[in-house]
């Protein structure tokens, strides 16, 4: 059996595999996840809108697809690349497709039989890179596409991800302790799953909602959550945050603690190959504690330009990049890292909990004060 489709980098590397999946070709930034599972969450995370999604684990799609574990209605990468596919999964206790099947449905190409090891040190070495996958096209017509395509970061794919519309997710208990409005950057469903449990109704609103509009739903608090794509793009949602600040406590994830820095004047970068796995070093700076978390992004906030009372609370042990951050006087916390898995550790998901405390901090402070 000899290879039959493709994998082009924009600096000219190119590697031969196997076609999986749909037979089609696409591009996209071309990035890599260390976690050694989770392959459905990575597929259906928003955050990955617009890339070629490349898994350093060797073997991918041996428990096969489910109902429980999308992060999102469909699946949201451009391609997959891997070493090795299974076709036939060994999961039957919950599978319901194999990853073959699941890709088709999507019309999402795979690619298999590569040297993922090999491709990853490219992209450490030279950084992420736009890609071309094709089981239709030679590797001269691949480079003359690749050189037409917009850069990644040229594109907004926040609105391209973000809800049209609102809707509710409501916990199994009839009554609600706290309301948490979302505004929906790329958010993952995981998020939900946890504020329910915890007890809170949720209304996810779309990226472009106005402050005004989110005020309107009364919420106890607000959180703003991970998306894809360059935060420098999101200047609607840094105005809206701007009115909203210290008129309810605000949460941020990942693209949600860029925003919130750009709120107050901070810049981001984007970093050469970016943080996506499940084993990041995070050191809380209160207390020196490491926590190993899960991470899914491409930029970071340059801590040299953080002002406005924002002061840093985490930082990433690999390279020192900003990983959390607290304001001195408003009930602000955001972090970079992924609090929610999916996949990853569960060793960060008491930051929800904090989060609702500082609700309830405000709702009793707010009572003294009425009587």
């Amino acid at each position: 059996m000899h290879p039959n489709a493709l994998l082009a980098l924009e600096d000219g590397s190119i590697y031969h595999g196997y076609t999986f999946g749909a037979d089609s070709t696409t591009y996209g930034e071309v990035v890599f996840n260390t976690s050694m599972c989770g392959y459905q969450e990575m597929l259906t995370d928003p955050s990955y809108a617009g890339q070629i999604l490349t898994l350093t684990y060797p073997l991918i799609g041996n428990y096969g697809i489910n109902r429980a574990d999308f992060e999102s209605g469909k699946i949201q990468v451009r391609a997959l690349v891997t070493s090795e596919q299974c076709p036939e999964p060994s999961s039957q206790w919950q599978e319901v497709n194999s990853l073959d099947t699941f890709l088709k449905e999507y019309g999402i190409p795979g690619i298999s039989g590569i040297d993922t090891r090999a491709l990853t040190r490219t992209l450490r070495r030279r950084g992420v890179m736009a890609g071309i996958i094709s089981t239709q096209i030679s590797h001269e017509e691949a480079m003359d596409r690749i050189r037409r395509v917009p850069p990644y970061g040229d594109i907004d794919f926040v609105k391209e991800v973000s809800v049209r519309e609102a809707y509710r997710w409501l916990p199994t208990e009839k009554n609600a302790l706290y309301h948490i409005v979302v505004i929906d950057c790329g958010l993952k469903y995981n998020i939900l799953r946890l504020l329910t449990k915890l007890g809170c109704s949720c209304t996810i609103v779309p990226c472009t909602t106005k402050a005004e509009e989110i005020l309107d739903l009364r919420p106890d608090g607000i959180l703003l959550s991970p998306g894809p794509g360059d935060p420098s793009r999101l200047s609607l949602v840094e105005e809206t945050v701007r009115k909203l600040m210290g008129k309810k406590p605000i949460m941020g994830i990942c693209l949600g603690l860029q925003i919130i820095a750009r709120a107050f004047g901070a810049e981001t970068f984007k970093l050469k190959f970016g943080h996506r796995g499940g084993n990041h070093p995070v050191r809380d700076l209160s207390t020196g504690k490491i926590y190993i978390t899960a991470q899914n992004h491409g930029y970071a906030v340059d801590a040299d330009s953080i002002k406005g009372g924002l002061e840093i609370s985490h930082k990433n042990v690999n390279d020192g990049t900003v990983e959390g951050l607290l304001h001195r006087e408003l009930r602000i916390l955001a972090i970079q890292y992924h609090s929610e898995g999916s996949p990853g550790p569960q060793d960060n998901e008491y930051l929800f909990k904090n989060f609702l405390e500082t609700i309830k901090s405000e709702k009793q402070e707010k009572i003294t004060t009425d009587s």
